[in-house]
């Protein structure tokens, strides 16, 4: 695999680097070409003279393309000018062909299955590159019908866009269908002696406290913790709503975690009602914190991606890298995050509106985020170098302030939410005895009754009383009946689990266990007795063994109208066996 990558603004030299290539790939042999354009203007009368020139030249090359927000070249960011990556592929079991479909917000499925039903007939499909016209919408259709391609097969690719991100002009175009304002490109590759790593790599890392996403539609961010989406911002970063307001918030991407992986959304606009339009969809009910982007802590992800890279070995590199990401960086610094792939192989790409990528099964759409696929042909060769490192005289051997900033806010959030999270725990657990308290409980009534309003209860409740608690006291101190409910609270634990255990007062406890139906009360009444006779006393302040009082009864469909009916049958079973235990060891209940 060998490639040719250079930028033009005259037809001349295009026509002079064809010709060039025209002669190279006739000298050598070469199982497939594939010329992959660039463009910032989507303009379609220019658009069709690169085509036909290609075609006029290089008839036996396959082409496709698409306009971007600029281009990468040998590792560097290029504008203002028309990339050519030409790719020759040397061994005779390679394959590539080129396909293109319409696309409208309804066909996305549709696609696919053709995009499926092409595959089927084409086994040797190992990747599949896509270049699709997004245009304002919904890409979830799209990635989650990908997400059902052959398992195994590669997909990644990158959304077109154009030099203004103001403007939603965009095409793709291909030696299989032409220019298409709306469309998508698949580009396929394959064969015994093709092979294909793909990655992704942001940078971004996360800022302050989880944030419910409460209110989402589609690409539209409504409310955060119940609150409108803008307010975040503006009261935490006081990003003020104007014409500066996406380059300002460029910085601050959203990122949650989806389909197990961290996935980035950028506000690119904020609404009258207070709501977000972001960079794509963004699910509802999740949890998403603000990142913040530095040079620094970008820079060290790249360059780790690009060591795991060198270990692959690839002969050439595309990189679909987010337009937010030349923003962030601006043209004479984006190069930076680029510039460690070349070093390994020759690497271009373009800048996109959306970056895809398949993770396991799963084809994800991607903002503010480099998506990098690595090819070659063969075994690997030796590698150019055994491992990559990062001049850190980039950063004069520093540490950028606002990563200390943020290690700081991180540290410090990380201590309030372990507080906070301690706190909420001290709320509905029991300090003596770890169990829940009596508010957890009250809350574990209240999703009861719910339940039964619903029509879909199932449980069992067991109450349990501490016997001769009183005498304990009277006898041994008030020390020694704490520590007697401490103990016994461990037996029940032991036996029911903490996790189903209340403490209601004293020396009260009641369990509940949710779907059982028809509980094996007599196992569980005998395991509790086996484990009270297993107590140790030894150490202990009180000297007699411990007994307790049990009751329990199940949920009856149609006869229980609420909670307190299945928990007055539980204490009745229970004080009956409380009464007959006084009757016979002669004392009174308290």
């Amino acid at each position: 695999m060998k490639q040719v990558q250079f930028t033009f603004q005259d037809d001349k030299k295009l026509e002079v680097e064809l010709r060039k290539l025209r002669q190279w790939a006739r000298s050598n042999f070469c199982s497939k070409v594939l010329i992959q354009i660039c463009t910032e203007i989507p303009d379609r009368e220019r658009i069709g003279h690169v085509c036909e020139t290609i075609e006029r030249l290089m008839p036996e090359a396959l082409y496709a393309g698409c306009s971007s927000n600029g281009n990468i070249v040998n590792g560097d960011f290029s504008g203002g000018s028309i990339a050519v990556i030409c790719t020759l592929f040397e061994y005779p079991s390679t394959h590539v062909e080129v396909l293109q479909y319409p696309l409208q917000a309804d066909t996305q499925e549709n696609v696919v299955q053709m995009l499926e039903a092409a595959m089927d007939e084409r086994p040797w499909v190992k990747a599949v590159e896509l270049l699709v016209t997004i245009r304002g919408m919904s890409m979830t259709t799209l990635c989650e019908s990908l997400s059902h391609i052959r398992k195994g097969v590669q997909i990644f690719g990158g959304g077109a866009l154009c030099e203004n991100l103001d403007q939603n002009d965009a095409c793709v175009f291909s030696v299989a269908a032409g220019y298409q304002e709306k469309g998508i490109v698949f580009i396929l590759f394959g064969g015994e002696d093709f092979h294909v790593e793909t990655s992704f790599v942001t940078g971004w890392k996360p800022l302050g406290s989880f944030m419910h996403v409460t209110a989402a539609d589609g690409c539209i961010l409504k409310e955060l913790n119940h609150r409108p989406a803008y307010e975040i911002y503006y009261k935490y970063l006081h990003i003020r709503n104007d014409e500066f307001f996406f380059n300002n918030t460029l910085e601050f991407p959203f990122l949650y975690r989806h389909n197990g992986i961290d996935i980035m959304r950028a506000p690119v606009a904020s609404n009258p009602d207070g709501s977000l339009t972001m960079t794509s969809d963004m699910s509802q009910d999740v949890q998403a914190r603000i990142a913040y982007g530095d040079p620094w802590t970008i820079l060290d992800s790249v360059w780790k991606e690009g060591n795991k890279i060198l270990q692959f070995a690839p002969e050439c590199i595309f990189v679909f890298s987010c337009a937010a990401r030349r923003t962030f960086w601006g043209n004479n610094e984006v190069g930076k995050e680029t510039e460690p792939y070349q070093r390994i192989a020759p690497t271009s790409g373009f800048y996109t509106s959306g970056e895809f990528l398949r993770t396991g099964d799963n084809v994800n759409q991607h903002n503010v985020t480099q998506v990098i696929a690595a090819m070659r042909e063969g075994e690997p060769k030796e590698l150019p170098e055994k491992e990559l490192s990062m001049d850190e005289r980039t950063f004069e051997g520093k540490v950028s302030m606002i990563n200390r900033m943020a290690t700081f806010i991180k540290v410090t959030t990380t201590e309030l939410e372990e507080a906070n999270r301690k706190l909420s725990e001290m709320a509905v657990v029991d300090g003596m005895t770890g169990v829940g308290n009596k508010t957890a409980y009250l809350q574990k009534i209240h999703s009861l009754d719910d339940a039964i309003q619903r029509g879909t209860a199932s449980f069992t409740v067991y109450v349990f009383d501490l016997n001769g608690l009183k005498g304990i006291n009277d006898k041994y101190g008030h020390e020694s009946g704490d520590m007697a409910i401490t103990d016994a609270a461990e037996v029940l634990k032991t036996v029911f689990g903490k996790e189903n255990l209340y403490r209601i007062g004293g020396d009260e406890f009641i369990a509940v266990f949710d779907g059982m139906k028809k509980p094996d009360t007599e196992r569980c009444f005998a395991d509790l007795e086996k484990a009270m006779r297993s107590l140790d006393l030894t150490g202990k302040l009180y000297k007699e063994p411990l007994a307790i009082a049990k009751g329990a009864a199940a949920f009856c469909p149609g006869e229980d109208k609420e909670y307190r009916d299945v928990f007055r049958r539980a204490d009745q079973s229970m004080y009956e066996e409380k009464t007959a235990y006084y009757k016979t060891h002669d004392r009174r209940r308290r």
